[in-house]
């Protein structure tokens, strides 16, 4: 029966002994191999995700520069057209005001002679 222990423990120190880690990449198994390429691949795509990253940050950037840019301009252009309206405006009243104290000054004199008649 001791025997039969014995064997049982080379047996499963021999199996364990196939287990280690093989320090020689030339000496790892697929597995060991499938993994490191999926590793690489993975760095290389985290990668190109950081640079894919950055240049949308750019192009946000200068977007938003841009974006302010118009906007900046844009109000410039409608404060001249404001003040464009503005001026219109205040020659119309003006033009508008003297009308009104024409047409007053005329009714005045019609009402002076229909009062000078009686």
């Amino acid at each position: 029966m001791m025997m039969r222990y014995v064997a049982v423990t080379l047996t499963a120190l021999a199996l364990l002994g196939g287990c280690q880690k093989k320090e020689d990449p030339s000496e790892a198994g697929p597995a060991e191999r499938a993994g490191r390429k999926i590793d690489q691949a993975t760095e290389q795509a985290g990668q190109k995700l950081d640079q894919a990253g950055h240049k949308l940050d750019n192009a946000a950037q200068q977007a938003s520069q841009q974006l302010s840019d118009a906007a900046k301009e844009t109000s410039q252009q409608l404060d001249k057209a404001a003040d464009k309206a503005g001026e219109t405006l205040n020659s119309a009243t003006k033009e508008a005001g003297r009308k009104l104290e024409r047409a007053g000054e005329k009714m005045q004199s019609a009402a002076d002679e229909r009062e000078a008649k009686k």
